[in-house]
């Protein structure tokens, strides 16, 4: 099992760091700068806005329906069809919430509009994850990566060809960009489709009164962790344009966006280590088989790779911001060099708290999330009428660490694992030491790339030392069935 998930993850982050670094960094970040002052802030305004109902869309039946297809895979051809139906009334409910939500809080025309697209691609980004959780239930993990970048590729062209192709007479607008999105998820969406019909002999869509109700009555436990967790992830921009003057708080946005951008981007490291844990962990907690070595192997992984890029990111956040945006630096800056940080703790949560989704400890969960959405919102109401982003930036990271924490003890108290004092003291050698590298890094070598890669050399260098990371393991673990 630890080499299926190792060289399932190892194809999963090859295609990602091949696809999705070129639209963050070349796609994403050149939007932002061309676009007017405000219009990227706008658009990641009413994006989150429709984030924190996307749980309407799904109501947890994509993670209960990982789960359960990883342990009965004979479910997919009697799921399949009531599912797909369900999901579509749940489309339905979701559109007459937003809209209606959206009119409570006084959104405009303009809001509206791009509401409309961005719910569409909110529901399209649903669907997929639920076909690829079909598909990875299956454990046909090359498949779905190769899904996983699918839509990137796509609007990679397309945006390319917008920006670039000489094909438009004016300035680049950012509906185009939402435009580009609809586009690239719906034939993405259209190719997962096929793909989950023919693997569940699919044949026609299926009323199915007691089903629906039994699919919402599992999967509700599951819904009311997204839904809160949506709401802690995802809610700052939304409370930083809502409490600040109309003007300041869209600029306000426009500067955190430009920070949480690279943060949203190497997160997306740590999630797809949770899209192989969850039917991995699924299966082998059916299997009552232990899940220690798992736990312990892909955590020393995502611990080792986010010290080093948060802690390396943190000490050169001014640079960093420099070379990527024309405005706002300094702003973004400030706000950059907390965000990063609470990679850290993301990470930790990708771990534990797909373990703990995987066994079905959605009370525990769901009350750690209701812990973190209080402390978030309490914090942001506090800090940003004061700090404004970078309160914001203080309510995220003091909210990811409380998360993490409790997610730890709860899985500590569930599985009992055998407490290492030297593994555990490693880590903090690991931790002290890449501070120590990066500062000697940025104060001794006056190029900063070259201090970057040198302290980033020379941490991976650390863990090797320290043998959180061997190669004679790693041959011993690809020899392991």
């Amino acid at each position: 099992m630890k080499r299926k998930f190792f060289t399932n993850l190892g194809f999963l982050l090859f295609l990602n760091l091949l696809v999705k670094p070129f639209w963050i960094l070349g796609i994403d970040r050149t939007v932002q700068n061309i676009t007017a002052p405000g219009e990227y802030g706008f658009y990641f305004t009413v994006l989150n806005f429709t984030f924190l109902f996307n749980i309407l869309l799904d109501f947890g039946i994509t993670s209960f329906n990982n789960r359960n297809i990883a342990q009965n895979q004979h479910l997919l051809n009697k799921h399949f069809s009531g599912i797909a139906l369900l999901r579509l009334v749940l489309a339905a409910v979701y559109f007459v919430v937003i809209f209606v939500a959206a009119a409570i809080i006084g959104y405009d025309s303009k809001h509206l509009y791009f509401l409309v697209f961005l719910g569409i691609n909110q529901f399209l980004i649903s669907f997929i994850l639920y076909l690829r959780s079909n598909i990875s239930g299956l454990f046909l993990f090359w498949i779905d990566s190769s899904i996983s970048v699918l839509d990137k590729v796509l609007m990679i062209l397309i945006c390319s060809v917008l920006i670039w192709g000489n094909v438009t007479d004016g300035p680049f607008q950012i509906i185009w960009f939402v435009y580009a999105q609809t586009l690239a998820y719906l034939l993405t969406a259209l190719v997962a489709l096929l793909i989950v019909m023919k693997k569940a002999a699919f044949k026609r869509l299926q009323w199915n009164t007691s089903f629906f109700l039994s699919i919402i009555r599992q999967s509700f436990p599951f819904a009311l962790l997204v839904l809160l967790m949506s709401f802690y992830n995802r809610i700052d921009s939304v409370m930083l344009e809502r409490l600040l003057p109309k003007g300041t708080g869209t600029t306000q946005v426009d500067i955190y966006a430009k920070a949480f951008r690279l943060l949203d981007a190497v997160t997306m490291i740590a999630y797809l280590f949770s899209v192989i844990l969850i039917p991995v962990f699924a299966r082998l907690i059916k299997d009552k088989s232990p899940v220690e070595g798992i736990v312990k192997l892909s955590f020393t992984i995502i611990f080792t790779i986010s010290m080093i890029i948060a802690v390396g990111s943190s000490f050169f956040s001014r640079q960093i911001m420099e070379l990527l945006y024309i405005d706002q630096v300094h702003e973004a800056h400030n706000v950059f060099v907390f965000l990063i940080i609470g990679f850290i703790p993301i990470s930790v949560t990708y771990i534990f708290g797909t373990l703990l989704t995987a066994n079905g400890s959605l009370k525990a969960l769901n009350l750690m999330a209701l812990t973190g959405m209080a402390v978030n919102i309490s914090l942001n109401f506090i800090l940003i009428p004061h700090l404004m982003a970078v309160g914001s930036a203080y309510a995220s990271l003091a909210t990811q660490f409380v998360t993490a924490i409790i997610q730890v003890a709860i899985a500590q108290s569930i599985f009992r694992f055998t407490i290492n004092w030297k593994y555990i003291f490693t880590l903090l050698y690991f931790a002290v030491g890449v501070v120590v590298l990066n500062w000697f890094a940025v104060n001794v070598i006056l190029d900063w790339r070259m201090a970057l890669a040198v302290a980033g050399m020379a941490s991976v260098l650390w863990a090797f030392v320290l043998r959180l990371v061997s190669i004679g393991g790693f041959v011993r673990l690809m020899k392991e069935e």
